[in-house]
């Protein structure tokens, strides 16, 4: 094949859109050339390039949106160091078999011990599987629903936080929360109860979240819904933080390590 036709070949992929494949077709007929391929077996390689360049493309695009603090993958995680994981629970939330059914997950342990590192490397498995994944902090969720719900836009806000798949909430129960923001978040949880999926990570006991949302009744009414069709792993290892300290010389095994001091939650009378 002429190199004028392979160009007009070429031209005639990127106007259909097919990026990946015009880039790569001298290579692939290159090798086609020596390997004497078929035209069928031809064309299924070239048709499988451009579906694996779509996908990468669309997967690219859901972890941008989703707003990912970064990103760790599951292979990356030390389950040597945290031995209270059992990794086969981890892979089976990785299948994304979860987000099919609208269940949820709950990741709950001290601070630094790698929660927020499972939980984003999930939610690029579920970028991967194709779901629409939204990663937010507690605190800033609590805030753009009171800030919506000021300038009456909270049905709209709603609405939303309702649309991704899996929805990952941070850091539940580091900051006590309002009355106000324990019932909005209470709403949220219900708006999405059994239509898509929540994952959060907490340094609370399940015990300890009626002083985390001010409301022993709250609380429960939130837990009904999380826990109704739920995963809840417990990690009950050493702070990933310490083990760098000691890594560097920093801090010796005798030693104490304590995380920097975080507002206490007010003591609450149930109600």
């Amino acid at each position: 094949m002429s190199g004028f036709a392979i160009e007009q070949i070429q031209e005639q992929m990127r106007q259909l859109k097919l990026v990946r494949t015009a880039e790569q077709l001298p290579l692939l007929l290159q090798d086609a050339a020596k390997g004497e391929v078929s035209y069928s077996d031809f064309l299924a390689e070239l048709l499988g390039h451009e579906l694996a360049a779509k996908q990468e493309r669309h997967t690219a695009m859901k972890t941008t949106m989703a707003r990912f603090p970064f990103q760790k993958s599951l292979e990356s995680f030390d389950f040597k160091f945290q031995p209270s994981i059992e990794p086969k629970v981890v892979r089976e939330l990785a299948t994304g078999r979860f987000l099919a059914d609208a269940d949820n997950v709950l990741l709950l342990g001290p601070p630094g011990v790698g929660k927020t590192h499972l939980a984003v490397a999930l939610g690029l498995r579920a970028c991967a599987l194709g779901f629409r994944t939204t990663f937010v902090t507690a605190s800033g969720l609590i805030a753009s629903l009171t800030r919506a719900h000021t300038e009456n836009r909270l049905e709209e806000k709603l609405k939303l936080l309702v649309q991704p798949k899996l929805l990952i909430i941070d850091e539940i129960g580091y900051l006590p929360l309002e009355r106000l923001g324990a019932n909005l978040f209470f709403q949220l949880v219900s708006r999405r109860y059994e239509r898509g999926s929540i994952l959060i990570t907490s340094n609370q006991s399940l015990a300890g979240w009626g002083q985390v949302f001010g409301d022993q009744v709250i609380a429960t009414a939130i837990l009904d819904r999380l826990l109704h069709h739920s995963t809840i792993v417990n990690i009950k290892g050493e702070s990933y933080r310490l083990k760098e300290k000691r890594k560097a010389g920093l801090l010796t095994r005798s030693e104490p390590y304590t995380e920097p001091e975080r507002a206490a939650a007010p003591e609450q009378t149930p109600t």
